[in-house]
């Protein structure tokens, strides 16, 4: 269903917003302040067709941005773990209730225990990423 836009309101839109090509995290948390506001805007039934399609460019352009700046390693389920620990800060104790225990968690970054199906689901969800990036 493609949405009818109001030339002069989304260009007012527009000109107000400045949406490009992200080049700096500072670009990106601007931008992604204004999706934000736009997505409470949508949430609450406040949104007309501009506002929509304004939030739609900006996730495309945020994803791009992401994608590029950070990108995700290919193919090693543990070594994709401990990217998404990195960029969180995380340690293996903070990864305790996935895991159970401290103990499970450090064995499974050392490499001497595998991800059990419970343990991926658990970390996708906890990562808000899909299970398949802790698939081998």
């Amino acid at each position: 269903m493609a949405l009818t836009l109001s030339p002069a309101k989304y260009g007012q839109l527009l000109s107000q917003t400045m949406p490009k090509r992200i080049e700096t995290d500072a670009e990106l948390d601007h931008f992604v302040e204004v999706m934000e506001g736009l997505s409470r805007a949508i949430a609450e039934g406040a949104a007309g067709p501009e506002e929509t399609a304004l939030h739609s460019l900006l996730t495309t352009l945020i994803k791009e941005y992401d994608d590029r700046a950070y990108p995700l390693p290919p193919g090693d389920p543990v070594r994709m773990l401990q990217f998404l620990m990195d960029h969180g800060g995380l340690r293996a104790a903070d990864l305790t209730p996935i895991f159970g225990a401290r103990s499970i968690a450090s064995l499974v970054l050392n490499r001497k225990r595998e991800l059990s199906k419970a343990h991926i689901r658990k970390l996708a969800e906890f990562f808000h990423v899909s299970p398949a990036v802790f698939l081998a």
